[in-house]
């Protein structure tokens, strides 16, 4: 039977609250923290290894009979079923648990460690409500270029100094939602296990291939493979529908205070713009990423 955390001030738990708020935190244990089921899935079904997780029985199942009975047709999906017969591996109280956590813990043989919360404690780690009683803290990958997986006449989504984890998140969402096949994270700001990023991607940063590098690295990089580098800026710049992005393509985006570096603009292969028929000069950059992303689609679709 798992053990049971009760208060608040209990080590374990602080040490989960450290991860949340402190990036220096997550690079020295080499984890993250992962919040919901849906989040958790996708960072499970995507390879990732999970060392912990805390688990509030009472908010899980609550949360499994709504969605059970919010969508009765999924009943016999094996992520939904409930368990019969011996007590669960997650809990030890039998039943009651959702099959969510069946597809990963035979297969790391017991590494991960499960501990259950009280609704006190749960309140207190969870940094969002409707989570569903599930935070896990996840062993930090290492992601370099060289090891994305690009196919022939990839389309790749580039991100110079972006500093808010929302709009990175959001970023990574419409890529996902587009079918690009990587996001570069340049000159980072924040890092790409923010929980806040995290939460703002649904899910994204585990569904999409991407990486943190400095400018010179994601330029030489995408050189070496041919890919165009379209960079968003207002000045000197074209339509960006009259661009062709049915090959291999980079969509370079940077801050919307202060727009892109100098090595950027020199390095790029043609430089686009979202006409602005209105009084400001600037969309956010996640808004800006979803036009290009699916002007990409929609030039791949018909041509």
């Amino acid at each position: 039977m798992p053990e049971l955390i009760t208060s608040p001030s209990n080590p374990k738990v602080k040490r989960l609250l450290a991860l949340q708020q402190k990036s220096s935190e997550r690079r020295e244990r080499g984890l993250f923290v992962v919040e919901g089921r849906r989040e958790l899935q996708h960072c499970i079904d995507a390879g990732f290894e999970v060392d912990t997780v805390f688990v509030c029985p009472a908010l899980l199942s609550s949360a499994s009979a709504v969605e059970t009975a919010a969508a009765p047709e999924n009943r016999s999906h094996p992520r939904l079923r409930k368990r019969e017969g011996p007590a669960d591996e997650v809990s030890g109280r039998g039943p009651a648990q959702p099959d969510v956590f069946r597809g990963w813990l035979p297969r790391n043989e017991g590494r991960t460690k499960v501990f259950e919360v009280s609704e006190e404690v749960y309140a207190k780690i969870a940094m969002r409500e409707g989570t569903e009683g599930v935070i896990a803290e996840v062993r930090m990958p290492e992601r370099r270029l060289e090891d994305l997986p690009l196919p022939q006449n990839p389309l790749v989504v580039v991100l110079e100094r972006v500093e808010k984890p929302g709009n990175l998140g959001a970023v990574l969402r419409s890529a996902d939602a587009a079918g690009a096949d990587a996001v570069l994270v340049c000159d980072p700001l924040t890092d790409l296990w923010n929980p806040n990023l995290i939460r703002a991607s649904v899910g994204a940063v585990f569904t999409v291939p991407c990486a943190a590098c400095s400018s010179a690295e994601a330029i030489a990089f995408l050189k070496a493979r041919g890919i165009r580098i379209l960079t968003a800026q207002l000045q000197d710049s074209s339509l960006y529908y009259d661009c062709d992005m049915t090959v291999g393509t980079a969509l370079v985006m940077g801050t919307e205070s202060t727009g892109l570096t100098g090595q950027w603009r020199e390095a790029a292969d043609a430089h686009i713009r979202i006409p602005m028929l209105g009084r400001l000069d600037s969309l956010n950059v996640s808004v800006s990423a979803a036009i290009l992303l699916f002007e990409a689609v929609r030039q791949r679709q018909h041509g």
